[in-house]
């Protein structure tokens, strides 16, 4: 693996070198700027009005769940400030801050934490990338904080899916992966895009060090593993996209014929809470004219061992199916919608116990989702309407338990989240 690292760099730095060059005073040569492509700036907002209703929270005294009042939400469930550019021949980079879940109830039927007080602001994604060649895009370098290049779902920007909400199954993945929800992690990855006629093959691989996985989400551990993670997708028809990049679409609009089969795969050695992780699955997208739909099905397995010595496999698997038309109305588009997502896992006293000796998820879920998505300004201004309503099971672990993200909020612990209408607005500028 080092070697090959070392390689890669060696290329990477006979690429620069081969890059026009301006004359200076004295003996060097310097890259020129592209100073007009220095920078760009743009904002990226998620508005959401929410009503939710049935949510119950898990009294320890009482043994019991009791039911907390129905509740109207408003917030921004995701913002954004973007900064991007291309300061160099073939180089670009992405810097994205966020303020994400300002004013968000975490007794709503929606997802998340709450960013409270004075909303503070983050880095969402920071990297940048090299096109090692001048002719083709077979051969991209992307460095730097970002999600690895596993299940479409993840990978895929947040404006871009008909549902109300991402499929929660991108949270298992990405916890899985980085052991984080919002799944990014250092790292370093390879990608590039071939196009034939009517048929298009895009590919990455990448190797990423993610600190959450190891000791109080701030190291590696003691025992440490890089995650290695990859992506094929088989593209029939027309393409998703005419030039190499990770950032995807679902919803083209009526241009495009085509279907995409994607796999998956990723594995990580041992670390301090499994002795080895993999991720692995199946998935698509298909487009033909007003027909959108999308679907992959994820398996997960953390491998373990018990204080005995005795190695177990602890195995769940999550994924989705969406499907949405696209309708004229008048001027604009009108998008129907439904998305169902699943996550399975270990349901008996045993599976549920090795689940918690390698930091894992156990019990059923399931969302449904159906709504209207009212588009005005394609990818850049949609408003809608959508009502979401999740079932859970927690299996031999009963009343109490916090296996799945069904049955557990941060800041309040255990709890059955409720259902709720939802009305959002996408801006993008």
């Amino acid at each position: 693996m080092l070697v090959r690292l070392l390689l890669l760099l060696l290329l990477f730095a006979q690429q620069l070198s081969a890059q026009r060059t301006t004359a200076v005073s004295g003996q060097y040569q310097w890259l020129a700027p592209r100073d007009s492509q220095l920078i760009k700036v743009g904002l990226l907002s998620q508005f959401w009005t929410t009503y939710s209703t049935g949510t119950t929270v898990y009294n320890q005294q009482t043994a019991a769940y009791e039911p907390v009042d129905d509740r109207l939400n408003i917030s921004f469930r995701r913002a954004r400030l973007v900064f991007s550019g291309a300061p160099y021949a073939r180089i670009t980079y992405n810097l994205a801050l966020h303020y994400d879940l300002t004013g968000h109830d975490i007794l709503a039927g929606t997802l998340g934490s709450t960013n409270r007080d004075q909303p503070t602001v983050g880095i969402w994604d920071a990297f940048g990338q090299y096109r090692l060649s001048t002719r083709t895009q077979l051969l991209t370098l992307t460095a730097g904080y970002f999600r690895p290049q596993l299940q479409r779902e993840s990978i895929t920007t947040a404006w871009a899916p008909s549902s109300f909400e991402k499929s929660m199954s991108q949270n298992y993945v990405r916890r899985h992966l980085t052991g984080t929800g919002p799944g990014r992690a250092m790292g370093l990855n390879l990608g590039g895009l071939w196009l034939g006629s009517g048929v298009g093959l895009l590919y990455n691989v990448g190797i990423f060090t993610p600190v959450a996985i190891g000791l109080e989400g701030s190291s590696g551990g003691r025992k440490s593993a890089p995650l290695l993670a990859g992506r094929l997708s088989l593209q029939l028809g027309q393409p998703e996209m005419p030039a190499y990049g990770i950032a995807y679409q679902q919803n083209y609009y009526g241009e495009r014929k085509g279907l995409s089969l994607d796999i998956n795969l990723s594995r990580q050695g041992e670390t301090d809470k499994f002795s080895a992780a993999y991720a692995y699955g199946p998935g698509f997208l298909f487009n033909y004219g007003p027909v959108n739909m999308d679907a992959e099905w994820l398996w997960l397995l953390r491998r373990g061992t018990e204080l005995t010595g005795v190695p177990f496999d602890n195995r769940s698997a999550t994924g989705h199916v969406r499907l949405s038309y696209n309708l004229r109305a008048g001027r604009y588009l009108l998008e129907p919608s439904f998305m169902l997502m699943a996550f399975q896992g270990a349901m008996n006293a045993e599976g549920q116990r090795q689940a918690v000796l390698v930091d894992a998820a156990a019990g059923r879920e399931v969302t449904r989702d159906a709504g209207l998505n009212l588009h005005f300004n394609k990818r850049k201004l949609r408003v809608y309407l959508h009502y979401v309503w999740r079932t859970g099971e927690a299996g031999a672990a009963g009343n109490g338990a916090r296996v799945n993200q069904f049955f557990f909020q941060p800041g309040i612990g255990a709890i059955r989240r409720g259902n709720y209408w939802g009305l959002g607005c996408n801006l993008i500028i």
